[in-house]
């Protein structure tokens, strides 16, 4: 089968910048693009193909239901398909030119109960894309029960009670449900996360927005949902060189796998059984599949399907790949 290209949907946002444009050449004249949307099925921001021509316009929501032979490599197997009807990932882009919310995110059992049958809850995941100096993220919290978060939060000691950490470009950080963070100003991330759009903030600095309003907060909901104690998960990576080349290996969880390739000239990759999406951070090249050339850019985001078992990547450029 060939490639799946998909057009982004990008999303102003009252923290966006420029970046998104300036960066990495997406097409956009706004000066507050906070987020694209690069492989999504959720209804607030459908990704819709752009390539092969026989798909050219349909939805991702679409064809992960009409085409289940992309996304499941057992088609065939007994005439059974255990492919769910709903496209369990999303990946994003988010240029944060300013500080965004403190928040924490539900998990699918309390998302389903809270915010409808059919919402998920939200495991998600941070590549560093680019970081200003001195940059940081809230990463966890310091309170040590759920009295105690409840009382920092309503009396404000955010100083206390957030644990912040600095990052830099090539940094990865896993946020499961229940962790509370942000991203701090100065920052661009592709972000890989469950198909959700639950966000429960429980800080926003007191901003206003141009109609002079502060933006809810969800305070009951964000207490109830977030892990005590606040630690935040620390990672051991796990890197092959080849050659000039190198594959990281990021992150193996039940909601999806995260890895770089990172190509200097030529990279072989072999695949696992399932679909794969690929997002280029930096640089550019070509994908080669099945003998055809396909020919990439930065910000290009595209999907392996399933049951290709080896593809190359030629060219200086660095690749995100989430399997599912």
């Amino acid at each position: 089968m060939e490639l799946i290209f998909l057009k982004p949907v990008l999303k102003d946002k009252i923290w966006g910048g420029r970046k998104l444009r300036e960066e990495l050449s997406m097409k956009t004249e706004s000066d507050h693009a906070g987020e694209a949307w690069l492989i999504s099925a959720h209804e607030n921001g459908i990704t819709e193909v752009i390539y092969p021509e026989w798909l050219k316009g349909k939805g991702l929501d679409e064809i992960f239901v009409n085409n289940p032979e992309i996304f499941n490599s057992k088609i065939g197997v007994n005439d059974s398909l255990s492919v769910d009807k709903k496209f369990p990932l999303l990946i994003k882009l988010i240029d944060a030119s300013d500080n965004l919310s403190v928040q924490v995110h539900p998990d699918d059992d309390f998302a389903s109960k809270h915010e409808g049958r059919d919402e998920l809850g939200k495991t998600e995941c941070w590549y560093i894309v680019s970081a200003d100096e001195g940059a940081e993220i809230v990463y966890g919290h310091n309170a040590k029960t759920r009295l105690e978060l409840t009382q920092m939060i309503e009396s404000g000691k955010w100083d206390d009670l957030l644990k912040r950490v600095k990052v830099k470009e090539g940094d990865f950080f896993y946020v499961p449900h229940g962790t509370v963070h942000a991203i701090g100003k100065g920052i661009v991330i592709l972000e890989t996360q469950q198909s959700s759009d639950t966000t429960y903030r429980v800080y926003d600095y007191d901003r206003i927005d141009d109609y002079g309003n502060r933006r809810e907060l969800h305070i009951e909901k964000s207490i109830e949902v977030s892990n005590i104690p606040g630690d935040a998960p620390q990672l051991e990576y796990a890197v092959k060189e080849i050659g000039e080349n190198t594959i990281t290996d990021f992150l193996e969880t039940e909601f999806f796998s995260v890895s770089k390739y990172d190509c200097r000239d030529r990279l072989k990759v072999s695949l696992e059984d399932g679909y794969y999406l690929m997002n280029v951070i930096k640089g550019d090249g070509k994908i080669i599949l099945n003998g055809h050339e396909y020919k990439v850019n930065l910000a290009d985001s595209f999907i392996v399907p399933a049951g290709e078992k080896n593809f190359e990547i030629v060219g200086n450029m660095c690749i995100i790949s989430t399997h599912k």
